[in-house]
């Protein structure tokens, strides 16, 4: 006869959860947040691929067609049948008031500028295919293997007046705009991380020894913590780079405004994670472990800091635009990352003249993408900080009739 076992009790009140657990649940329940995590993503994942993504390379000039508008891909033939994608070349002519534009060696268009150009037009109309994993430009994937294939691109002998694919239209050099903003992004987008990184470690370290060591060491921290906060960031911004001597390699010129943002920054969160210290540094947890003999350092670092994260995961969100407004403007005003680099704030230089802007608008493409991304990770930020403030209620979601 075989031995019934009892089946085992299963507790119907609530699972107890981590805290990073209802972080995420509670993460969960803001859309807002999930958006511009999920537009962080894109456009982080394109700066990764940069390389391939973009259709030429950043110092790619077509000198023929400077100031260039979006190219117009077709997809029907002249006589109305559908085609693949392809775009026709493009020549330079003025009109009466002597404005210069770009017209399209296309059928409808050959008999104006044969009236324009005359013998000066020596090129018929060609449909130019737009393909994919084309040929182009060398250069590093990931920034160590090397190739020469991008993911679009027209495939075109080299010669003076050749086809180009300008999607979001070039500029002043005749370079690539959408190239340019995706190579650009891996400074734009990179150096809000660093200095977010740096700052925030600075501002955690300090704040915390100044917070449980107390006394005179808390004196001559937050004296020094003062001094800065008291100086005008952007001027000293100024200054810092004005410090640093003309024809520096670009590298060095991007760690050092990453060094430059993170010293302005450090202090703020200096004083406040002081003030989380302070109160944490009272716990009875905190006290035992001081008791059994654990070292200063360690203790701060392992028992004490850790209870900042809820605020500090939050903040970061919150402060990485700021870095990233910083580098822009150093770069708009030529103080940055300078030509033939590229960067989301020097690229913004050619909107700095209203009629540029009028004639060509495809140049706020930059600005269009800062405020995107300040959006994204205002967004992010702010549900990062509803989801670990401890004070929020999680609420469960309504069960559908």
């Amino acid at each position: 006869m075989a031995i019934l076992k009892p089946e085992p009790v299963v507790p119907k009140g609530p699972l107890v959860r981590s805290p990073g657990q209802i972080a995420w649940a509670k993460l969960r329940q803001h859309p807002l947040a999930g958006y511009g995590a999920m537009v962080l993503v894109v456009l982080y994942v394109a700066m990764v691929f940069a390389d391939f993504l973009a259709p030429y390379d950043f110092e790619t000039q077509f000198r023929t067609k400077t100031w260039h508008r979006p190219s117009v891909v077709r997809w029907t033939h002249a006589d109305g049948s559908l085609a693949w994608p392809y775009v026709y070349n493009t020549v330079r002519v003025k009109d009466e008031a002597f404005q210069a534009h770009y017209v399209e060696i296309a059928p409808e268009n050959m008999e104006y500028l044969r009236a324009k150009l005359g013998s000066l037009l020596l090129e018929e109309p060609k449909e130019n295919p737009i393909r994919f994993f084309v040929k182009g430009d060398p250069h590093k994937l990931l920034l160590c293997i090397p190739a020469e294939r991008r993911l679009i691109g027209i495939d075109s002998p080299e010669r003076s007046n050749r086809p180009a694919l300008f999607l979001l239209g070039s500029d002043h050099l005749g370079r690539d705009m959408l190239s340019r903003l995706l190579y650009g992004a891996r400074v734009s987008l990179t150096i809000g991380l660093m200095g977010a990184a740096i700052t925030f470690t600075l501002g955690m370290l300090i704040g915390g020894i100044s917070g449980y060591f107390r006394g005179w060491t808390d004196v001559s921290i937050q004296r020094l913590i003062e001094m800065i906060m008291l100086l005008p960031g952007f001027y000293i911004m100024l200054g810092l780079r004005a410090a640093i001597p003309p024809g520096v390699n670009q590298i060095a010129m991007y760690f050092a405004i990453v060094f430059i943002l993170a010293f302005i920054g450090w202090a703020g969160l200096a004083r406040t994670i002081r003030g989380y210290v302070l109160s944490i540094s009272q716990n009875d947890y905190v006290v035992a472990s001081r008791a059994l003999g654990q070292g200063r350092f360690a203790l701060i670092v392992r028992h004490v800091l850790p209870q900042t994260l809820s605020y500090v995961i939050a903040s970061v969100t919150m402060a990485i635009p700021g870095y990233m407004l910083g580098e822009s403007g150093l770069s708009f005003i030529g103080l940055g990352i300078q030509e033939p680099y590229a960067s989301w704030g020097n690229m913004l230089q050619g909107a700095r003249n209203v009629n540029d802007i009028k004639l060509h608008p495809w140049v706020l493409a930059p600005g269009f993408l800062i405020f995107i991304t300040i959006v994204a990770f205002q967004f992010l930020g702010d549900g990062l900080r509803d989801a670990f403030d401890p004070r929020t209620v999680l609420r469960p979601k309504k069960e559908s009739a």
